[in-house]
């Protein structure tokens, strides 16, 4: 009969502990990141650019990515709105990231990436492309312009 030395005892209480911290996590985040990104079937209709209104609150922008623009360019809705963003590229591998609202997602020839944003502050929040594109990549931006209709 052999007893386990003190150092696997130590190796084995560590490695259980780290385990736990790492399945914990994993948890965690998938109960606190709720709005991650969804890859939808490719579809023609998201290929072309507009911005429709639901309702007063609901908005769905889809979004075109090309060199070395996005469109539509602009994009005005009022404070408190949800926007479910659907995005595409027409050429290469292109970034979508609104930096203040936590949007990273990747603009992909033939493929649909969604997420929804909701805009509870009214400023204007910036588009950037984070993928290398070419030569015009630095001037790849748009903007969502969030308006307060209360404040006019």
């Amino acid at each position: 009969m052999s007893v386990m030395d003190r150092s696997e005892k130590r190796v084995i209480a560590t490695t259980g502990a780290l385990l736990s911290l790492f399945i914990f996590s994993i948890l965690y985040a998938r109960g606190r990141y709720n709005d991650l990104p969804e890859c939808l079937p490719f579809n023609k209709a998201y290929t072309e650019p507009k911005v429709t209104r639901l309702d007063d609150k609901t908005y769905q922008v889809y979004a075109v990515a090309q060199m070395w623009q996005f469109q539509p360019a602009e994009i005005f809705i009022p404070v408190g709105s949800e926007v479910d963003f659907f995005v595409t590229s027409r050429d290469v591998v292109h970034g979508f990231n609104i930096y203040e609202k936590n949007v990273n997602l990747m603009a992909v020839f033939g493929n649909i990436n969604k997420t929804t944003v909701k805009f509870d502050k009214p400023g204007v929040y910036k588009i950037t492309c984070h993928e290398y594109c070419g030569v015009g990549h630095q001037n790849m931006q748009a903007q969502v312009v969030v308006n307060d209709p209360a404040a006019h």
